[in-house]
């Protein structure tokens, strides 16, 4: 194929993309946000991926900019997780609430499978993580950021996201285990020092930190395009080590949030602004829309079974444990109502991104197939629908009944 044929065929997949992601959100308004934008977008890949209409190709350039859309999305997620949260009680609460999901997770794949210990933990990962830069928008409109309920919900989701990562860079790496662990610590060090030493050449300049903090809102973008350089270093650093670059773009995010937020807190929140249009413009649609492409419609509604199944499973394992902990211990986190509290196990049971990371990993891998791959998909396209409208619609109900008591005892 000629350079200019290999041009056309991008730019037409990409506009069948972009033509996606700008049906998605206008759906989305349609249906009151009842099926989410990213449900749409799932939707729509499937519609125009090989598998069905064939109409987009994820062809090297497509690619390429579906791996920066994950990276982005992830980059989102962890600016706004704050590591002062995870380090506290409610946040090792949260950490060792997923543990116990995962060895659910490892015993029930170990029973689907009958003790294949590789295809096990690909189910525990998938059926234990949790949608957190997807819940982050829902929560957001939902008014319940500010709540101790979201508040619960994006630090389960922090974990949801960032331990699921780091058992894919372990537990499924050719590595050995040791020397799978021993290159996370390798770049967990190579991470600190990438966000660190921008920050303090900055502060040791203060003439160049007060001008780059100026340009800052000009055409030049400096304190966004650091950020977006730390992301590019960190996600080349996951891929030279192979690993996943999922956990060089969160670990940019988290670490670049807490750096921010030392030195300019209200700076911070201005730069996760930026990088949200930056993202949600094109790239994260992208990783969305080619996520839906993979989805073989065909092979999912021949195995309907095994998608209800992988739903329920992803609600018993990750959902219950959730609510079960929060209805019987105390996590300190403030959320009191038995309503609030299934809402919780809900959320924390939203999950898609690292369900999409991780069955490609296992499906290159050949450890399941492209089919069930795309069960699990739809599988978490399925929680990302009903878990969060579910928990919206309890939520709401408990309101409702507090507000008729109210007027009652008037």
């Amino acid at each position: 194929m000629s350079e200019g044929h290999a041009l056309v065929a991008d730019l037409l997949s990409v506009w069948w993309i972009a033509l996606a992601a700008a049906l998605g959100p206008v759906l989305a308004l349609i249906t009151r946000r009842a099926i989410p934008d990213v449900v749409w977008l799932l939707v729509f890949g499937a519609i125009i991926g090989p598998h069905a209409l064939g109409l987009a190709a994820e062809t090297e350039a497509v690619g390429f900019l579906r791996e920066l859309g994950l990276g982005f999305l992830f980059l989102l997620a962890g600016f706004e997780v704050r590591v002062e949260d995870m380090r506290g009680k409610q946040g090792g609460h949260a950490a060792l609430t997923w543990l116990i999901c995962a060895a659910l997770g490892v015993g029930a794949g170990l029973l689907l499978v009958r003790g294949d210990v590789q295809v096990a933990i690909v189910l525990a990962i998938a059926s234990t993580s949790t949608a957190l830069g997807t819940l982050l928008p829902i929560l957001k409109d939902s008014g319940a950021l500010a709540t101790p309920l979201g508040r619960a919900a994006m630090i389960h989701g922090a974990y949801g996201e960032l331990l699921p990562i780091l058992a894919m860079s372990v537990l499924l790496s050719t590595r050995a285990t040791w020397q799978a662990a021993a290159v996370l610590l390798a770049f967990a060090a190579a991470a600190v020092v990438v966000v660190a030493l921008p920050a303090r050449i900055l502060r040791r300049v203060p003439l160049l930190g007060r001008a780059v903090m100026r340009a800052s809102n000009t055409t030049m973008q400096t304190t966004a395009r650091i950020t977006v350089l730390v992301l590019v270093t960190l996600m080349l650093l996951t891929a030279v080590l192979e690993l996943d670059v999922a956990l060089g773009a969160f670990s940019a995010g988290l670490l670049s949030n807490a750096v921010l937020r030392a030195v300019a807190a209200d700076h911070a929140e201005e730069i996760a602004h930026k990088l949200e249009i930056v993202g949600f413009s094109l790239l994260i649609p992208v990783f969305f829309v080619t996520s839906g492409m993979t989805i073989d419609l065909g092979a999912v509604a021949s195995k309907w079974p095994l998608l209800l199944a992988f739903v329920g499973a992803i609600l018993v394992v990750r959902g219950f444990p959730v609510f079960a902990r929060e209805m019987w211990t105390s996590t300190h986190s403030g959320v009191t109502t038995t309503r609030d509290r299934l809402a919780l196990g809900l959320y924390a049971a939203t999950g898609l991104p690292i369900i999409v990371a991780v069955t490609q990993i296992a499906a290159s891998s050949q450890l399941i197939t492209a089919a069930t791959a795309s069960v699990m998909v739809t599988a978490g396209a399925v929680t990302v629908l009903a878990f969060p409208l579910a928990a919206n619609r309890i939520v709401a109900g408990g309101k409702a009944g507090s507000s008729r008591t109210a007027r009652r005892s008037r």
